[in-house]
Order: C-alpha cells, then sequence, then structure tokens
C-alpha cells in the first residue's frame, strides 16, 4: 500500500483501530471546494504505476481508493450531534490474462496479484449478495483490497459498481465476465444508516459556559441597578415634600394682634350688630 498524495514511496500497513480498519501513515488533506478534489485526484493518478502491455498501452498495475469523509457538528449548549459520511471511490485494474497480455517476468507477477484481489473481492461480494448465505462469514481478511474496503461493501452504506467494457468481438469473453461481476455487486441489499454520534463536550467547554452565564448575570443586574435608580430620582422630582411642623406659619399671634388693635391702626373694626327683627 503506497500513498500516492505524499509523494513518498513507502510501503503502509493496515491497522484495526476499534473495529475500524485504517491505514497508518495514510495523509489526509482539508479542502473547501471540488475543484481542490480534483486536484488531488489528478495528482494521485500521475503517481500511480502503469505500463505497456500487449492488452493496454496504459495498463494499470494496481488499484487506487479515493476517500472523501464529510463531518457536520450540529451543537447546542454542552452537548452535541456530529454527523459523518465517507464517499470512496474505487479503481480496480482489470483482470489480465497471460495469454492475451503476453506478460513477462515483472508484468506476469503483477497480474497474477491483480487477479488474485479481484478474486478476494468477488469471493466478499457473492457472500453479501447471497440471500441464502446471509450472517454468514465473510471472508474480508484474503487480501488487503477487501479489508480496505469493507465499510464500502458490508456497513451503513450503498454500492454502486460501473463495468468497463469494449464492443470488440476479441474481448467477448472478458465482457461477459465484467458484466457477471458488475451484476453480483448489484444483488448486495445493504439498509444504509445515518452515522450519528452524540457527544458531551470536555470539562473545560464547562467551564467556558459557566463563564458566558456569569458574565450575563452580572450584565443584567447592572441593568437592573440602573433602571431602578433612575426611577427613584424621577420620582424626588415630580412629588413634593409636605412641610413639617416647625416649618409653618405661626399664625395665632397675628390674628391676637388684629383683635386688639384700634380701628384705623392696622386693623379692620367689626361689622355692626344685625338690627332687630
Amino acid at each position: 500500500i503506497q500513498d500516492l498524495l505524499s509523494g513518498y514511496p513507502a510501503h503502509l500497513e493496515l491497522r484495526e483501530v476499534s473495529d475500524k480498519i485504517v491505514v497508518a501513515g495514510l495523509s489526509e488533506h482539508d479542502v473547501d471546494n471540488v475543484a481542490e478534489v480534483y486536484d488531488l485526484l489528478e495528482n494521485g493518478n500521475r503517481r500511480r504505476t502503469t505500463e505497456s502491455t500487449c492488452a493496454n498501452t496504459t495498463s494499470s498495475r494496481s488499484h487506487a481508493v479515493l476517500q472523501i469523509a464529510v463531518t457536520q457538528e450540529c451543537r447546542g449548549g454542552i452537548a452535541g450531534k456530529i454527523m459523518t459520511g465517507k464517499l470512496s471511490l474505487i479503481d480496480l485494474a482489470g483482470s489480465e490474462r497471460a495469454a492475451e497480455t503476453q506478460n513477462r517476468g515483472i508484468r506476469l507477477i503483477e497480474g497474477a496479484k491483480i487477479n488474485r484481489s479481484l478474486l478476494a473481492l468477488a469471493n466478499c461480494i457473492n457472500t453479501l449478495g447471497d440471500a441464502a448465505r446471509k450472517g454468514r462469514y465473510v471472508p474480508y481478511r484474503d487480501s488487503k483490497l477487501t479489508r480496505l474496503l469493507k465499510d464500502s461493501l458490508g456497513g451503513t452504506c450503498r454500492t454502486v459498481m460501473i463495468a468497463a467494457i469494449g464492443p470488440a468481438a476479441h474481448s467477448f469473453e472478458e465482457t461477459v465476465n465484467t458484466l457477471k461481476y458488475a451484476n453480483r455487486a448489484k444483488e448486495i441489499k445493504i439498509t444504509a444508516k445515518q452515522n450519528v454520534k452524540n457527544v458531551e463536550y470536555h470539562i473545560t467547554e464547562y467551564q467556558a459556559i459557566i463563564h458566558d452565564l456569569q458574565r450575563e448575570v452580572e450584565l443584567l443586574r447592572q441593568r437592573v441597578g440602573s433602571t431602578t435608580t433612575n426611577t427613584a430620582a424621577t420620582s424626588t422630582l415630580v412629588t413634593p415634600s409636605s412641610p413639617t411642623p416647625t416649618q409653618m406659619p405661626s399664625l395665632t399671634p397675628l390674628t391676637a394682634a388684629a383683635a386688639t388693635a384700634a380701628p384705623g391702626v392696622g386693623a379692620t373694626a367689626p361689622p355692626p350688630p344685625p338690627p332687630p327683627p
């Protein structure tokens, strides 16, 4: 197994982590649009091994796998939901017959390994597509290709196979075998489900949320305090205060003085008595 996007021809190994098959040391690239995905695909195809044979001038000497993973996070409070999806694009190298390709040496060994991996994939497809054999053991471990494509064949996914065939009469047998191969893949019946994972955030997330809530409470207290102060000031300006007893004018001495004063000297004479009836 080689990483076509890193540019280094180092051989990588398969690892099984938490019931998932991963390639140790495989590079991952973040993309933002479709154009960046096409660029990565073209870079990988340029580094892919191809050789000339009697059947094809640019014959692929290996299988190629491109996996695109999409993650969507829906967060609400301290809990969240993560939805993940993965699209696997697999370009399978065609099966070869030594009599047709006339391969020798290293090309012959490569063709034998290609046919072996395609046979292992066909065994897995036959087991998954046969309703009578449902629930039986699926030989994913027979090749690295089938182990790598385990999620794409028997997981919660949908599998589609596109067959490339030619109209030439001398390729009649290869065409029929290719159509039979693809027809078996059509028999795989799997119910696709959403890959949703509910998560709770770390304690540091809790601390940040508590800090935000404390700041919000403090702002609300300040607003309530300023509103109370403004209301009290308005009441003081509108409602007059009642005078105290010490502020009331003393009217009794003035009344007494008016009663004892003589007429014409700042006092008014009493009215005459009413006439007798």
